[in-house]
């Protein structure tokens, strides 16, 4: 679907709130803290939440789910969901913040959140003490006149140089990744894409780790 069919769809919040609840619970509200379908809506704060009878919890759609704890519109989401899904080569954090209107670590959040929950089962996270490093790799020799491109700074990759980001693992292997540059939000990408939540990993004082979100 894309950001044209979402607005259309979605135009509220209270649409995007309705279609959550379809589908996850259909007719009846399931309440996510004792599984107990004895639920009812009631109004407060001038928000509508779900009551549970069983164990007297109030509750929202958006519990156990990506969106809970936010204060994001949930259209928002549903147009990041859509423009991730749809960029067939990935969207950088940066385009993800100007398409929505958001702060880039607003957007950060947002986007892990979306690849977090729909990465794949299979694959499986890097888990256990590393180090990690970047470097610059020299492409291979260009036909140009442009003496400017031999000059590389402020973490980017250009013409004659790529950056290039790896974890060694103790006692272990080396995973390297290309990458378009080497600033804390990539970094910090790359991090969540492929470590495990707990693992130790060791830096060098690089000004980007130390920033990172």
């Amino acid at each position: 679907m894309n950001i044209i069919a979402i607005y259309k769809k979605f135009p509220t919040e209270e649409a995007c709130i309705k279609h959550l609840e379809n589908i996850r619970w259909g007719d009846i509200a399931i309440c996510p803290y004792c599984n107990s379908d004895k639920t009812c809506k009631h109004t407060k704060k001038g928000r509508q939440n779900q009551q549970c009878w069983n164990c007297q919890k109030s509750f929202s759609v958006t519990v156990g789910t990506i969106f809970h704890h936010t204060h994001l519109p949930l259209q928002k989401w549903f147009l990041a969901i859509a423009l991730i899904l749809n960029a067939k080569k990935g969207i950088s954090i940066r385009q993800l913040a100007r398409d929505l209107d958001l702060p880039v670590k607003t957007a950060w959040s947002v986007g892990m959140r979306i690849r977090k929950a729909f990465k794949s089962e299979e694959k499986e996270l890097l888990k256990g003490i590393f180090e990690m490093d970047e470097t610059y790799v020299k492409n291979a020799p260009q036909d140009s006149d442009d003496d400017d491109n031999d000059k590389k700074g402020g973490g980017h990759s250009n013409k004659t140089h790529t950056s290039v980001v790896a974890f060694k693992e103790k006692g272990g292997d080396i995973k390297a990744f290309v990458t378009a540059d080497t600033t804390s939000i990539t970094l910090g990408e790359i991090i969540l894409e492929n470590i495990e939540t707990g693992s130790e990993i060791h830096t060098d004082e690089y000004n980007s780790y130390k920033h990172n979100p």
